[in-house]
């Protein structure tokens, strides 16, 4: 027995009592159910404590072979542990959010019952070890985030949005057990160990392969990547503590499930680019249309679709520490943007300065790229020195990001002289980079060899690596030149189909039979 499996514990035993008592105000409820989230958060971290002290653990019930237990089981390892630690503390944080938010709703009771449920549901998931656990656990979860998405049932909104979200996430579930009866086929066991000890092995069946292809099914339809992304932008009608669990916590269950199999999943080349590609242009397209939204959840929203698709493809890179430390940051800041966004509005207004002035040239911000990546190479060179690990994948994804250092520069100093854009570029990419090989050897500390390196880059990885440069860096381009071609007559219209998603959303709801709303006659 380990303490983070008696985490959900506390949380469930107070869910049925508030469940129990649904109506308006119900006494000291609300208090208790703060001391029973940082109850499961103490327990996680005293998880953690014990998995750095005497190393990893499963706890099984059922028969057991030499690949892990074939049966109910929970595992201990460095993957559960920061899970359970993220998950802990985002839901005490959500937790306390609630008692203030709900204060008074007629179904205060109901909500906080079904927000503790539904956080003690995650932690299972985020400790399953093996595949009946897993799929229970987010069968649970679907229909634990499916009643809070209507805690405003009277909205029709709500209802559309709980309907294509339950669709989604239902098909994720289906794709998730028709991998796990091929993976049972290939390797005899439904143990996330044993599944992955014998991937390591080089032995992958077509049933094995098809497996990986419904896991990788499974995770774009969680994760809402393109062009399953309608969900997600259409779940803003539920109270934001909701909205903040969901896309703080329970929207990275699709790349934790990527994570938990990370050996299967890296040796399919075909999962690899189909990470790759659909991630990227998830990222790329989620980030766009970010821009155009006048409304700050759904901008949020966007947001998270394009953080979703990068860690989608660090996952088709093979960065696997990268991405469960993507998977940790993105929780916390997703986390505060949501519970804040109610004072966006003040912020952006006592913020609003007049527009540029000047834009920056083609040859400026051509000079500004270049030396952002002169800079990311000197310094990428400086840890080259250490004795870490690098890999063409890590140094590909640095560059990403350094794009998008020089075109936030670039875009911010619009009204600046070249020397003042020289000098913050070049400050701006010395920070970034030095911050991303730091988080990297962060990340590979934590990992401690738990997840696979990435592959060594062949033909196709380089193809891959190449098509992801040429993207991210062509629209930072772009982006950074956007203040000469914003006022161009065409633009106006872009802008409008951006702002729609163009309409992919809509064409999928035709082509699924439609999501109509009830009259308001």
């Amino acid at each position: 027995m380990f303490p983070t499996a008696l985490a959900p514990l506390p949380l469930l035993i107070l869910a049925a009592f508030a469940l129990a008592h649904p109506g308006r105000r119900p006494g000291a409820l609300p208090t208790l159910a703060e001391g029973a989230a940082l109850l499961s958060l103490a327990l996680a971290l005293a998880g953690a404590l014990q998995l750095a002290l005497g190393g990893p653990a499963t706890l099984g019930i059922g028969t057991s072979n030499d690949s892990g237990p074939l049966a109910l089981a929970l595992a201990l390892d460095t993957v559960s542990a920061v899970m359970s630690v993220l998950v802990a503390f985002v839901g005490w944080v959500v937790v306390r959010f609630s008692r203030s938010y709900l204060d008074g709703e007629a179904r205060e009771g109901a909500f906080h019952g079904l927000l503790l449920a539904a956080i003690a549901a995650v932690l299972v998931l985020v400790q399953a070890a093996t595949l009946p656990v897993l799929i229970l656990s987010f069968i649970l979860v679907g229909a634990l985030l499916r009643q809070l998405l209507l805690f405003y049932r009277e909205r029709p909104q709500a209802r559309r949005a709980a309907a294509k979200f339950t669709l989604a996430w239902t098909a994720g579930d289906a794709a998730l057990l028709l991998a796990a009866l091929g993976f049972w086929a290939a390797f005899g066991t439904v143990s996330l160990a044993g599944i992955s000890e014998a991937a390591r092995g080089g032995d992958m069946p077509l049933a094995a392969d098809i497996a990986v292809l419904l896991v990788v099914l499974a995770a774009l339809l969680k994760t809402a990547a393109f062009p399953l992304h309608g969900w997600l932008t259409e779940v803003m009608e539920a109270p934001t503590p909701v909205s903040a669990l969901l896309h703080a916590g329970i929207i990275n269950a699709g790349g934790l499930l990527l994570i938990r199999l990370a050996e299967p999943v890296q040796a399919s080349p075909a999962a690899m680019t189909l990470l790759v590609m659909l991630g990227g242009f998830s990222a790329l397209f989620g980030a766009l249309v970010m821009l155009t939204q006048s409304a700050v959840k759904t901008a949020l929203a966007w947001s998270t679709v394009a953080q979703m698709g990068f860690m989608l493809l660090q996952c088709g890179l093979g960065l696997w520490p990268l991405a469960l430390l993507h998977i940790v940051a993105h929780s916390l800041y997703k986390a505060h943007a949501f519970l804040s966004s109610g004072t966006a509005v003040r912020a952006v207004e006592a913020t609003r300065r007049p527009g540029p002035v000047a834009a920056p040239g083609i040859a400026a911000v051509t000079r500004a790229f270049l030396l952002a990546l002169a800079l990311y190479a000197a310094v990428a060179g400086a840890f080259s020195l250490l004795p870490l690990e690098k890999s063409a994948q890590a140094l590909a994804l640095g560059a990403i990001l350094i794009f998008g250092v020089a075109y936030l520069v670039a875009q911010g100093l619009a009204d600046a002289a070249p020397a003042a854009l020289t000098r913050k570029t070049a400050t701006a990419s010395v920070a970034a980079a030095i911050g991303y090989f730091g988080f990297h050897v962060l990340a590979g500390l934590v990992a401690g060899g738990a997840l696979p390196a990435p592959p060594q880059a062949g033909p196709l990885e380089w193809a891959l690596i190449a098509l992801a440069l040429a993207s991210f860096g062509g629209v930072a381009i772009a982006q950074a030149l956007f203040p000469h071609w914003a006022h161009h007559p065409a633009t106006a219209g872009l802008r409008v189909h951006f702002a729609n998603g163009f309409y992919v959303n809509a064409t999928l709801d035709r082509l699924i039979g439609g999501f109509r709303l009830p009259s308001s006659n």
